[in-house]
């Protein structure tokens, strides 16, 4: 560091760990956006759902996917009844910030079908995806 430095500060910032700004996640009227469940090893995509605002901060705070179900209108803990968790390593959100990333790692299988990924099928009916438990005996 130049004396210059010294009597200034001026080399203290670059010097600091710099840590990025947060991203405010635009939740958009609805109060959602789409998250894609991706595994963090393959690149495989294993679903796709929906994220409310404390969706997101159970996830941040466990480690393991939360979700927001539509259907039901709850906050819903993936694999809470299946025991098909997601632990999630990171969290990416795009460009626009409307929508997310979960990298994660998988605990047998996405799908509430029994398979491994929810995107099993082609549009044209061809099965494509594995099938890794029976929900049958799951649920």
């Amino acid at each position: 560091m130049s004396e210059r430095d010294a009597e200034t500060g001026e080399n203290d910032r670059a010097d600091e760990a710099t840590v990025p700004d947060a991203i405010e996640v635009d939740f958009g009227d609805d109060g959602l956006v789409p998250a894609i469940a991706q595994d963090a090893d393959s690149g495989e995509v294993l679903m796709l759902a929906y994220v409310s605002p404390e969706a997101l901060e159970r996830t941040r705070e466990t480690g393991e996917a939360h979700y927001y179900s539509r259907s039901r209108d709850e906050l819903w803990h993936k694999g809470g009844s299946s025991g098909h968790t997601q632990d999630v390593r990171e969290i990416r959100v795009d460009c626009d910030a409307d929508t997310l990333l979960y990298l994660v790692d998988q605990c047998v299988g996405a799908c509430h079908t029994g398979h491994r990924s929810c995107f099993h099928r082609t549009v044209d009916g061809e099965h494509v995806g594995e099938r890794v438990f029976d929900p049958d005996e799951v649920y």
